[in-house]
């Protein structure tokens, strides 16, 4: 037995962007971004790990949405096109820095060799759907992969059981739909528990979720190991809590990992620091200036100016990622320990969660940072074993039996970075949708003579509804990111609820409309209305 286990969790999430009304569209690119310079490199690092013989083991959430934009046609077309941009953009580069910025040209050649083996496993391997990719790893053992609420909505906020349950339950068939099996895991959407959501989960064949610390440090009665070692809820359902150490050592920007002064500065890029002209057939038919992804400069000193960034190094960062993997390998052997002794022999679990965008894209290194954690893991100790939530639970370990308190891990640890001033305007909106749907599902959901065109709008409602739900419109008002975006995607989905709704009050249909609606927001091909019928 090894002195602790550690079990990595990432959450791979982003809102349903996709805007097939308009040739391209600036919010597009957060998928495109996160393909390039996260799921794209995990995968290769994950696969080619596992086929090195020193097979990692995590769990990572891929929430619903991000699904359904990775098996969207259109979308991986529109990929496809934005990766071929960036690979023409980077040659040019390539030959520009040979003379006129040699100190930028190893930085191009980077680019160049990882954008082209990108489009190679983009295109060739995977066929343009990466979830082929995380299929794969789930079957031979690399990866377990949890689901998440079906628009990463926010539980407790959600006014009715009927469409807290249509959350849950819409995502475990779409996870079925795609993976080819029962989830065993959830990541609940913000790490938002609320009392009772066990039963929800344990009512669709969930075992665990994973919570914030606070959920069961303070849970009743009090947790014998703390954070260490997962608790049970009384009906059954395991909870996996989030270690603090760990996520300061990654997560924060002033003495987290990557804030280092050696690797790639995020905000500097070459998207803004170009001339408009050169960058202008890379650029979005506007020519608005946005960020591109090719970044030439480092962190630099504490306290550098923007403009003065120095040079970045890949081989010199490279080189501090394997210390820093090196580094927090050692300091989960000394937390082990201590942790050990502390708990009298019995071994500790340290549970990190993640956002998986931190791994490439917040931080450039994160993925090789990862490939070297595993690499020392396997070849270089014995003293902590990597393992998955559901690993833990299918082992002999005890499990405390306790109740967890409410919490998320936003600011402050409950809701309020999705409830506020500056947001709770939107509620009384949901809420009101939340019980329409309700209503229209029970009377229409046992009428045998329903029309198919009455389900088509029915299934539709559902679909805004649970878009509207995406609880990263709220966070983003509350972030000040993307203000005027989150507030018209979230205004819009109530809105088109509400005309779908008249139409089937009222019995007069606009096909037309309806059908602009429904090639919009295509989401869920599977979803069923009679969800949200009273129990």
């Amino acid at each position: 037995m090894p002195l602790g286990y550690f079990s990595l969790i990432l959450h791979a999430h982003l809102p349903f962007v996709r805007h097939p009304e308009y040739p391209e569209f600036l919010e597009e690119d957060w998928l495109y971004e996160a393909i390039t310079e996260v799921y794209l490199p995990l995968i290769f690092i994950f696969q080619s790990l596992h086929e090195s013989g020193a097979s990692p083991r995590l769990a990572i959430n891929i929430s619903p949405p991000l699904c359904e934009m990775l098996a969207d046609e259109l979308l991986q077309t529109r990929y496809t096109a934005h990766l071929e941009n960036l690979i023409e953009l980077a040659k040019k580069e390539e030959i520009r820095t040979r003379d006129e910025a040699a100190e930028f040209h190893d930085v191009a050649q980077m680019y160049v060799e990882n954008l082209t083996a990108s489009h190679a496993l983009w295109n060739d391997r995977y066929g343009r759907n990466l979830l082929n990719a995380f299929r794969e790893l789930n079957d031979e053992g690399v990866i377990e992969i949890i689901t998440c609420a079906a628009t990463h909505g926010f539980l407790p906020l959600i006014s009715t059981p009927e469409a807290k349950n249509a959350q849950i339950e819409i995502a475990v068939k779409n996870y079925r739909k795609h993976f080819g099996r029962q989830p065993r895991g959830i990541w609940l959407a913000e790490c938002a528990y609320e009392k009772g959501a066990e039963n929800l989960l344990k009512a669709h064949g969930i075992e665990y979720f994973v919570s914030d610390t606070h959920a069961i440090l303070y849970g009743d009665p009090r947790p014998k190991y703390g954070v260490h070692a997962p608790v049970v809820c009384p009906n059954g359902v395991a909870v996996f809590a989030r270690d603090v150490d760990t996520s300061q050592q990654v997560w924060s920007a002033e003495s987290g990992y990557p804030g280092n002064e050696l690797y790639r500065e995020f905000y500097r890029d070459i998207g803004w620091d170009a001339p408009l002209e050169y960058l202008l057939p890379h650029l979005h038919s506007d020519g608005g200036r946005r960020h591109l992804g090719l970044k030439y400069h480092r962190i630099s000193p504490k306290g550098t100016p923007q403009d003065r960034k120095l040079p970045y190094i890949p081989s010199l960062a490279r080189q501090r990622a394997a210390s820093d993997a090196a580094d927090f390998i050692g300091k989960r052997i000394d937390q082990a320990r201590k942790l050990r002794e502390t708990f009298e022999g019995h071994p500790p679990l340290v549970v990190s969660p993640y956002d998986a965008e931190l791994y490439g894209h917040w931080w450039y290194e994160g993925p090789q940072f990862l490939d070297f954690f595993f690499k020392k893991l396997y070849f270089d100790q014995d003293d902590i074993r990597c393992i998955t939530p559901g690993d833990f639970l299918d082992s002999d370990l005890p499990i405390q039996v306790q109740e967890p308190i409410a919490s998320s891990w936003g600011e402050s640890g409950y809701y309020k970075v999705w409830l506020n001033e500056g947001n709770s305007w939107m509620y009384p909106y949901q809420h009101d949708a939340e019980k329409r749907m309700t209503a229209l599902a029970n009377r229409f959901g046992d009428d045998a003579s329903i029309s198919e065109q009455q389900t088509q709008i029915l299934d539709q409602m559902a679909r805004e509804l649970l878009l509207a739900q995406s609880s990263d419109w709220a966070f983003q008002i509350y972030q000040g990111t993307t203000v005027q975006y989150s507030t018209r995607r979230f205004e819009s989905h109530i809105q088109r609820f509400n005309l779908l709704a008249d139409m089937i009050e009222s019995g007069n249909i606009d096909n037309e409309l309806f059908d602009e609606i429904a090639d919009r927001d295509n989401i869920f091909e599977e979803v069923d209305f009679r969800v949200y019928r009273s129990r």
